[in-house]
């Protein structure tokens, strides 16, 4: 793909910004699928003050902007993304726990965040170990694992709009729901602040080594993905489920492979391209229309693709 012109608008904005500026930046070196074109620009912010000098620059330009956070439920096309990528993964990570009240940054790796609640003897959050990606995707998109979601647990959030306007919002303020909140596309989380419980210390490590053994013995946590590819949705079978019973399981396009172990998690075993997985998600979503009459809903994000891209 050629570079994309850079710009003298895009270029001002270096000058704006105290953290790493790449540009025309592969998005496949920032995705767990490792797949993707290249972004005009890629940014790590390193504080507030920076995200919003990016920000209203970019606001008042009319240049289009993606929050990301590590990438883990992210598939990037082939073509990349014609504006500006902003990661907050690299600086947004302080993290504090005082008694049961827990502080964290929404660059914050969800691995490191349960393990630190769980080094406090916190309970609640044991099912989400394993969970990829950071805790401000985690909490827009209202995670969870076996039973449990870290909605539950949520006290406080600090947002930014794309405008660089700042935010504020108690937990009674956010509706959330099955993998998802009522967080809008233009509010960037910041922080989040959580009110915990104590537990007991083998019944916690009891129940993380439960989620954890799970997770590996149903997930293909070996190859490359970014996760589940589509909710489960109400009133019906898991997805995976669902997709194995259409008889998906092990079907390939290129290296893209719906996996032979969990039919909800879609394989990039090395060379594969967007558009190979965008065809096995059309297909999955067509063929359990069509043979379970279930539509299906992506649960990853999408970026660089028309909106009926992934339509059956």
């Amino acid at each position: 793909m050629p570079e994309k012109e850079t710009g003298k608008q895009l270029k001002e904005l270096e000058g704006k910004l105290k953290g790493t500026i790449l540009w025309n930046e592969p998005m496949s070196k920032h995705t767990s699928y490792g797949i993707g074109g290249s972004a005009r620009g890629f940014f790590y912010p390193v504080d507030e003050n920076d995200l919003k000098s990016i920000l209203k620059a970019a606001w008042q330009q009319n240049i289009k902007i993606y929050i990301i956070g590590s990438g883990s439920n992210l598939l990037v096309s082939d073509t990349g993304f014609d504006g500006i990528v902003i990661s907050l993964s690299k600086h947004f990570r302080s993290m504090t726990v005082k008694e049961t009240h827990v502080f964290a940054q929404s660059g914050t790796m969800m691995g490191h965040f349960v393990k630190e609640c769980l080094r406090e003897n916190l309970t609640g959050v044991e099912s989400l170990i394993g969970v990829p990606g950071t805790l401000g995707g985690a909490v827009r998109m209202n995670a969870g694992a076996y039973g449990h979601e870290i909605s539950n647990f949520l006290k406080s959030l600090s947002v930014m709009t794309l405008s660089g306007e700042q935010r504020d919002y108690e937990r009674h303020e956010v509706e959330f729901s099955y993998r998802s909140s009522s967080l809008s596309d233009d509010q960037v989380i910041l922080a989040a602040t959580f009110e915990m419980e104590k537990g007991e210390p083998e019944k916690i490590r009891s129940l993380k080594a439960k989620a954890s053994q799970s997770r590996k013995a149903t997930q293909p946590l070996r190859f490359r993905s970014a996760g589940s590819v589509f909710k489960n949705p109400p009133n019906a079978k898991p997805a995976g489920y669902l997709i194995e019973r259409a008889g998906l399981k092990g079907t390939k396009r290129g290296a893209a492979e719906i996996s032979p172990k969990h039919g909800n998690f879609f394989l990039n075993h090395g060379g594969s391209t967007a558009e190979d997985i965008a065809w096995l998600i059309r297909l999955a979503r067509k063929t359990v229309q069509k043979k379970l009459g279930v539509d299906l809903e992506l649960e990853i994000k999408t970026l660089g693709f028309s909106p009926d891209y992934f339509d059956a």
